[in-house]
């Protein structure tokens, strides 16, 4: 049986859908608007200190604070409401794969891959789980990993090879295997939460990463 999934759980995870743009970003606004991939970076960085400058003076700020609650509160998470949000991690998470995009083509085309199949796979594992999610595993559910993966799966192995361009970068054909393993990293990595110590990693940040790094090793 299907459980309603609160509209604020939609809305977010739709506003994170569109964040998609940010790793289609780094792999394709270098050729379209003929920068350097550091420049990209640079770009992204700014970005991130933006969002960073945001984050404090809504802290800090009554009013600001006030109008950013009235405005986005309703898609706030609760450890959010005196934290960073989501969104800045991503941005942050961003920055890091712009930023090892510097390194080669191949190395953009993974960052793209990764962070792409994150963000779409994170939004689709919170839906999954919160509908018809019964498996629980931590915080999270063995249905919305499955959802995830399928849907990392998906893209990587039959929307990505499309792009323009992503193959080249790739430097060959992706294949199944290549999908699965950039896939279930994405779904295993979200499902089970990095700690160092008492210290709990927010996979917004990390996950995007280490994906790029497995594609990387496995392309």
């Amino acid at each position: 049986m299907f459980r309603k999934v609160a509209p604020e759980e939609v809305n977010r995870k739709l506003l994170h859908g569109l964040v998609v743009i940010l790793p289609l970003g780094i792999f394709y606004a270098p050729t379209l608007f003929e920068l350097d991939r550091t420049a990209m970076a640079a770009l992204v960085f700014v970005l991130l200190l933006i969002s960073i400058f945001v984050e404090v003076l809504r802290q800090r700020n009554v009013y600001f604070g006030e109008w950013f609650h009235i405005t986005f509160g309703s898609m706030l998470r609760t450890e959010e409401r005196n934290h960073l949000t989501g969104a800045t991690y991503v941005v942050g998470a961003t920055f890091l794969c712009a930023w090892m995009s510097t390194a080669s083509e191949t190395m953009a085309a993974c960052s793209c891959l990764a962070l792409t199949l994150f963000i779409l796979g994170d939004a689709v594992a919170a839906l999954v789980g919160k509908s018809i999610g019964r498996i629980r595993i931590g915080e999270k559910t063995l249905e919305g990993a499955v959802g995830c993966f399928v849907l990392c799966l998906v893209l990587a192995y039959w929307v990505f090879p499309r792009l323009p361009g992503f193959l080249d970068a790739w430097g060959g054909g992706l294949s199944w295997m290549h999908a699965i393993v950039v896939g279930s990293s994405v779904a295993l990595l979200e499902l089970f939460p990095v700690k160092l110590g008492h210290l709990q990693l927010n996979d917004n940040l990390y996950v995007p990463v280490l994906v790029t790094m497995i594609a990387y090793a496995v392309c």
